[in-house]
Order: structure tokens, then C-alpha cells, then sequence
């Protein structure tokens, strides 16, 4: 078995060189190898993690922008791992000239989207998505257009926890940052 690591050697069942991955379980098990080895370089590009006191900010993300938008929205993760509840209290960017914390919100078939005043409580021992179609973070008046495949920085400050700068990723028109959009709050 596994004759292909002995140049020269000769199969068992026969008076033939053994080759590389001459059957089938060594082709499949290569496969397999290959295949995983796929998934966790995936798992290096598309997920990133920050950290700040006992939150947990996850795969912080933007969508690239078409030229002349003067918007762009931000979506992340945070888990408070901790025993008392947080609060996201302001955002800052580069990228932009001021960034927000918005809620989309859908009332008697009306979509409306307004900016949460007081911050955004993270519960103890509990999860906050900001996808859209729920909470999000806005950057206004860009500087410059988000491209796919950079990243930028952006500073979150939480009331306990305190500031954490934080890379997004910008990913392409259409995407979804590998985020279920279809919920914006759990616990």
C-alpha cells in the first residue's frame, strides 16, 4: 500500500510499476485531502474576528459601491460572552465623513429606515446581527468607493468594552457576506 511514495516499486498483484495514485482509494482519499484543504482556506479569507474585552466581533463586512454612491452599508456579528449587557455607541471610518447605526424596519407594508439614537445594546451572553434589512451600520458621504476584495478600517466603541478598530471586507454588489439576511437580532 502507498507504493507510490518508492520510486521504482512494483505493485503486489502484478509484475507492473505502481504509480501514483494508481487505484481508487488513494485517488479518493486525495480528493478528500484536496477538498477539505478548500473549505479551511475559505474559512482564512472569509471569516475574521476581533475581540474587545468579552465581545466578539465576527466578519465584519461591506458591500463594493457603483460609482458616485455616496453610501455604503456595514454588517457584522458581535457576541457578548460576558455576564452584563454592552452597548455600541458610535462607529467611525475613514472611508467616510460619518458612519451610523440605522434600523430597516417594514410597518404596514412601508420599508423605513432611521438611525437608532442611544446605541445598540449587545445582551449578556447574547448575539446582535447587523444585516441588512434589520440593524446595519451606514458609512455617509464616502470618500472613496468600497472595491471588491480591499478592506477598510472602521472603529466601533462599545460603553464597557471600549473602542476596537475593525477590517471590512468588501465584498461584491449582490453578496450576502455568508450571513442568513433574513434575521437581525437573536439571542
Amino acid at each position: 500500500m502507498f507504493s507510490f511514495f518508492r520510486p521504482g516499486a512494483r505493485s503486489a498483484a502484478s509484475n507492473r510499476p505502481a504509480s501514483f495514485l494508481h487505484n481508487i482509494e488513494e485517488r479518493l482519499g486525495l480528493a478528500v485531502f484536496v477538498f477539505a484543504l478548500s473549505f479551511a482556506g475559505a474559512h482564512a479569507v472569509f471569516a475574521h474576528e476581533f475581540k474587545v474585552g468579552h465581545l466578539e466581533i465576527e466578519h465584519p463586512w461591506s458591500r463594493e459601491t457603483p460609482a458616485g454612491a455616496r453610501v455604503a452599508g456595514g454588517y457584522l456579528v458581535v457576541k457578548n460572552e460576558g455576564n452584563s449587557p454592552d452597548r455600541l455607541v458610535s462607529i467611525t471610518s475613514d472611508i467616510s465623513a460619518k458612519a451610523e447605526l440605522h434600523q430597516m424596519a417594514v410597518k404596514d407594508g412601508v420599508m423605513t429606515m432611521r438611525q437608532v439614537e442611544g446605541g445598540l445594546e449587545i445582551p449578556a451572553g447574547g448575539t446582535v446581527a447587523l444585516k441588512a434589512g434589520g440593524y446595519h451600520l451606514m458609512f455617509i458621504d464616502l470618500k472613496r468607493q468600497p472595491k471588491k476584495g480591499e478592506t477598510f478600517p472602521a472603529t466601533l466603541t462599545f460603553e464597557k468594552a471600549g473602542p476596537v478598530t475593525v477590517d471590512f471586507a468588501v465584498e461584491g454588489l449582490g453578496e450576502t457576506g455568508g450571513m442568513d439576511m433574513d434575521a437581525s437580532h437573536a439571542d
